[in-house]
């Protein structure tokens, strides 16, 4: 992945890009800003007594390319209403493209009916980005792949995974075995296992008893003596990927390590994930802000600005995002 900060470059003009973010996770805001040398604009948000939110831009966004970073994260509600109040605020002030830049995408798990008179959410809130006046979108590890098909509007879809490599392969890891978490993650898991000098795969075999409940039963693959990488692209409760360490350890894994893009680390996953002798570290991306409680010694939190950073230049100079991950 291109890691030059192409807008050092004297021939780049930022003029007419404006990077604006609401409240969800304005450190990284910050980071990106610093990595395409504009700053994170100017703006008002604020609620009333009654719970509404009230959005104001600061400065002329006329005939600009604006780009709103906003993952909505928890608390999803306010952060996914506080993205749209941004949008119709910059469409109403006369910007000529705005791109709603979403690290993690909330609401993507309920991507299709599994009993009756069940929501679709992930096309709700397509539905509802591309109402409000979105031109585009770049999403960065979504639940599945099909939730760009849920757009109509352009949408970017980047990974986080050559950020987890980078790192992983600075490590003195021996002989790796990538591992699934569910058969549902074996594509995810292949590429990875791909990216990592095409290392060896292996699944487990689960069966979920209900929401956020789930049962391990069996490792399919070789995995005594190596060091198991279990992959997902988020962790939320901790329950699937701990129950998965347990059984790679009962199987005879030297080391066990895991990487998720997104952190959602609902309770009690800090207390699951901290548990001595489970894992090695715990590796994560800061697509969703961690506060220091939810933080334990074995986690490594690592930056994705600079991606999303190249990726929003490439979007506002016209190039390809996808060539970033060849």
């Amino acid at each position: 992945m291109a890691q030059e900060r192409a807008h050092t470059d004297p021939g780049h003009d930022t003029r007419r890009l404006r990077l604006f973010s609401g409240t969800s996770n304005q450190e990284l805001a910050r980071e990106i800003g610093a990595y395409l040398g504009v700053p994170d604009g100017p703006r008002v948000i604020k609620r009333f007594a009654d719970g509404e939110t009230y959005i104001q831009i600061q400065e002329s966004i006329r005939g600009c390319d604006v780009f709103l970073m906003q993952p909505t994260c928890a608390p999803v509600n306010d952060h996914l209403m506080e993205l749209l109040i941004m949008v119709d605020a910059c469409r109403r002030a006369s910007a000529r493209q705005v791109t709603a830049v979403i690290p993690y995408y909330g609401y993507a798990r309920a991507d299709r009916k599994t009993a009756g008179r069940e929501s679709i959410t992930a096309k709700l809130v397509a539905n509802l980005l591309t109402k409000s006046g979105v031109d585009r979108v770049l999403a960065m590890d979504l639940h599945s792949s099909q939730i760009q098909g849920y757009f109509d509007i352009p949408c970017d879809h980047i990974y986080g995974s050559p950020v987890l490599v980078d790192y992983l392969q600075t490590l003195d890891l021996g002989e790796v075995v990538v591992v699934s978490p569910d058969v549902g993650g074996v594509a995810r898991a292949r590429a990875f296992a791909k990216q990592m000098n095409d290392a060896p795969l292996a699944i487990i075999d689960k069966r979920r008893a209900a929401h956020n409940v789930a049962e391990s039963l069996t490792v399919i693959g070789d995995v005594a003596g190596k060091t198991a990488i279990l992959i997902d692209d988020m962790i939320d409760t901790g329950g699937t990927i701990c129950q998965g360490a347990r059984l790679l350890r009962r199987n005879g894994a030297a080391r066990v390590l895991c990487c998720a893009t997104h952190a959602v680390f609902s309770p009690p996953a800090t207390e699951r994930l901290s548990e001595p002798g489970l894992f090695e570290e715990v590796v994560v991306t800061n697509s969703i802000p961690l506060a220091q409680e939810r933080r334990f010694p074995q986690l490594r939190v690592l930056s994705v600005a600079n991606m999303l950073g190249e990726a929003i230049w490439r979007i506002h100079e016209e190039s390809s995002v996808s060539s970033m991950f060849r």
